[in-house]
Formats: C-alpha cells, sequence, structure tokens
C-alpha cells in the first residue's frame, strides 16, 4: 500500500521551483576623484555610474577598496556600483581588491571609461579588448594578471582639436551643449546596463552598437 510521497519529496520539489538566485555583477566607472577633475572628459566614466544610482536608487555612500562604493538590485539582479578614487591611472587597485574580496567572475565585471578614439557621445559595448592606451583599463588589466576577459562600455569623448595635447583634452570640462547632448547619452547607456544585466551581453551590444539613435530635434 503507497504511503504517498514522504516530506523529504516535498521539500525537494519546492526548493526546485525557487528561482534561481544571480549572480552579482560589478559595474565600475574610471575617473578622477576630486572638484578639479569633475564633469572633464576624462570622467565620464563617473558620470555614467552616477547617472546609474540616481536610476535605479542606489546610493553610493560608502568606501569599500579605495572605491566610492553601492549595492542594490536591477530588476532581479544584484549590482555593486564603484568608483575607484585612486586617481585614474592606478585604477586597477581598487577594482582588482573589489573582484578578489567580492569573487566575482571577470565576465560580469563591466568597466566604463571615455575613449578618445570614438566620437563624441558615441557608445560601444564589448565583450574584452586591450586597453587601447588608456591608463586606468591598463592597470585594471595589469592587476586581473593580464586578463582582457571582461565588459567594457566605451564613452566617446572626441579627438583633441589641432595639435592639442591629448592629456591636456581629456581634462578640459563640457561645454553646455555637450553636457545636454551627453544626458542623452547617459540615458542610452542606462538602458544598455539594463539589457545586459536582464538580457545578456549580446542583446545589449546589438542595442549599443547597430541601433540608430533617435537624435532630439530642436
Amino acid at each position: 500500500m503507497s504511503t504517498g510521497p514522504s516530506p523529504a519529496t516535498y521539500a525537494t520539489s519546492a526548493e526546485s521551483m525557487k528561482p534561481k538566485k544571480k549572480d552579482p555583477w560589478l559595474i565600475v566607472g574610471l575617473g578622477n576623484p576630486g572638484k578639479n577633475y569633475a564633469r572633464t572628459r576624462h570622467n565620464v566614466g563617473f558620470e555614467m555610474v552616477d547617472a546609474i544610482a540616481e536610476a535605479e536608487g542606489i546610493p553610493l555612500s560608502s568606501v569599500s577598496f579605495k572605491a566610492l562604493f553601492g549595492k542594490g538590485i536591477i530588476g532581479d539582479v544584484p549590482v555593486m556600483l564603484a568608483k575607484p578614487q585612486t586617481f585614474m591611472n592606478s585604477s586597477g587597485e581598487s577594482v582588482g581588491a573589489l573582484v578578489s574580496y567580492y569573487k566575482i567572475p571577470l565576465k560580469q565585471v563591466l568597466v566604463i571609461y571615455d575613449d578618445l578614439d570614438l566620437p563624441f557621445a558615441k557608445l560601444r559595448l564589448l565583450p574584452k579588448g586591450g586597453h587601447g592606451g588608456h591608463n586606468g583599463m591598463r592597470s585594471i588589466i595589469n592587476h586581473f594578471k593580464g586578463s582582457v576577459d571582461f565588459p567594457r562600455l566605451r564613452i566617446g569623448i572626441g579627438r583633441p582639436p589641432g595639435k592639442m595635447d591629448p592629456v591636456q583634452f581629456v581634462l578640459r570640462p563640457f561645454t553646455k551643449q555637450e553636457k545636454e547632448e551627453l544626458d542623452f547619452t547617459f540615458q542610452y547607456g542606462l538602458e544598455a546596463v539594463r539589457i545586459l544585466l536582464l538580457e545578456g551581453l549580446n542583446k545589449s551590444a546589438t542595442f549599443v552598437n547597430t541601433a540608430k539613435r533617435i537624435e532630439q530635434t530642436s
């Protein structure tokens, strides 16, 4: 005579019905700390992370491993936001320590930074790649023991005019018109990050790299 399923069977069934917990992502924006560098071209990574933090209600209110840091949820995905305070050329000190402490796989570390080789306000999302001469990325790759297998969102800041030194150019503030255009870029980047976390890198890269942006007409 059958006695029916045991309590252990019910427990197993209940466990299998629980939604699988998602692994956390670390989203890092690169820049230089301090008022002298605020709103300069080299700090668009910071600004993109600020835009994500504000839109998703994630306060960057603590300091962890030499970074302004915050934890939250986007959709059903746990995220950590970080803005290294080491100065750009030593970004890897902070990012490497965060990745090591929280045991985050590199494929779930998104680094956001400025790019001289992209047209102003254009975005490009890639699953991996070299540093491209960017010292912040160079530092991170060094602290990742040479690995380049982590996604990155590049924000175009354009080329310096004439014979201007690129070092001077990246530390210049944006004009009022450029700031307004960047605000649209940050909204676009925010949507790209949401797609990345909830639907995967391929869909997000398609959205960023191939979709035509609808420019606001005056």
